[in-house]
């Protein structure tokens, strides 16, 4: 958030923080949302790179459409491991997952 609007929301009585702040995490639960973000996002990317629909993604990991859009989404409810198996699917290296999570 840019310094003038932070000054402005603050002026008006408004608290401005982080997620971390907001959702009361330590550090650690701060960093594992933050690998999960970056594991969704590079899935996304990946997939889309490689033009395939989520239903085909879905079939090649054994799993469903809707999965696929809550792994993309980062929800909560899906795997570390099926995140990571799934970009493996796609072809991803174990460099390619390191400089994701970088």
């Amino acid at each position: 958030m840019h310094a003038s609007k932070r000054k402005k929301l603050e002026s008006r009585g408004w608290k401005v923080g982080s997620a971390r702040d907001f959702l009361d995490l330590n550090a650690a639960e701060e960093a594992y949302i933050a690998l999960r973000l970056k594991l969704a996002e590079g899935l996304r990317i990946r997939r889309a790179n490689t033009r395939l629909s989520q239903t085909e993604l879905a079939k090649t990991v054994k799993s469903s459409q809707s999965r696929i859009a809550k792994m993309e989404a980062g929800d909560a409810s899906v795997s570390l491991d099926l995140l990571v198996k799934s970009l493996l699917a796609l072809g991803a290296s174990h460099k390619d997952l390191a400089q994701m999570i970088k």
